[in-house]
């Protein structure tokens, strides 16, 4: 086991990677900067390593060490050991699973070294909110899709929220950045994607009426505004879930594991 690194002041400056985790802008530049992201949680950290993420340092709270020697014993960087309520003032937020880990970032692949073996993809448009991007990997991740292509603008997957959210499924299925957002879904009709813009329109095709295809690339949009019209007009397809009650539209989230669904059992 290496040996544990007592830390008594919030401000340690060993414990940069940790610093204000509720703060997104300064995460960004941070994270960015340094090239790492936090994984919070036994199970999720578990996750990233057996992902091949490489670790930088643990942080544990004394609450929780007992029941955490292996992972202590499997890490190979410092492990910082820490009061929660020293936790909470370097963080910004009480750290409930009472474990932390700075992980090293790798390396995004190119979109098309993704396409080469997909065949159903999602296709997030500038969605920002950490938590429904998490909430749309574990969907991915758990009806069969192969991979999740981001727009320039859409948020970190790697982001703490994300992460926690998706269940590490972040680290289960692959994705990558288009690197632009006019021309970015050419690419993906040229591998041979038929590209499916979900959309509440009331003129789009109801998401059950839809031929199969071989290969689907499934377009989701920013909260509130849906997806952009340059990219609903670059569609093969308009699709929609029918809804009923009076109720136009769902969480992007929502929707986003209902098409999963539907369109994985209906492509297979």
């Amino acid at each position: 086991m290496p040996p544990l690194i007592q830390v008594a002041d919030a401000g340690d400056p060993r414990l940069a990677d940790y610093v204000g985790l509720t703060d997104v802008r300064l995460r960004r530049s941070l994270e960015v900067a340094h090239g790492l992201f936090v994984a919070e949680g036994e199970k999720v950290i578990r996750r990233a390593i057996a992902s091949g993420y490489p670790v930088r340092s643990l942080l544990v709270t004394q609450d929780r060490l007992a029941g955490l020697a292996d992972l202590i014993d499997d890490c190979p960087g410092p492990v910082y050991v820490i009061r929660p309520a020293t936790a909470e003032a370097l963080t910004g937020y009480r750290v409930h699973r009472g474990t932390l880990a700075s992980m090293q970032r790798r390396p995004l692949p190119a979109v098309a070294d993704l396409l080469d073996d997909a065949r159903r993809i999602v296709v997030l448009e500038d969605i920002v909110d950490h938590e429904n991007v998490g909430a749309i990997f574990r969907c991915a991740a758990a009806l069969g899709f192969d991979a999740v292509i981001l727009a320039p603008r859409c948020a970190d997957p790697l982001y703490r929220r994300a992460v926690k959210v998706s269940m590490g499924a972040v680290f289960s299925v692959p994705y990558a950045r288009l690197p632009d957002w006019r021309g970015g879904l050419e690419g993906l009709r040229q591998a041979g994607f038929q590209i499916l813009a979900l959309t509440p329109a009331a003129d789009a095709v109801p998401i059950d009426q839809l031929p199969a295809a071989d290969k689907i690339a499934l377009l989701l949009g920013t909260e509130g505004d849906g997806l952009s019209a340059r990219w609903l007009a670059a569609a093969d397809a308009r699709i929609r879930i029918p809804m009923s009650g009076g109720v136009d539209s769902l969480n992007v989230a929502s929707a986003a594991a209902i098409a999963c669904y539907l369109l994985g059992r209906h492509h297979q």
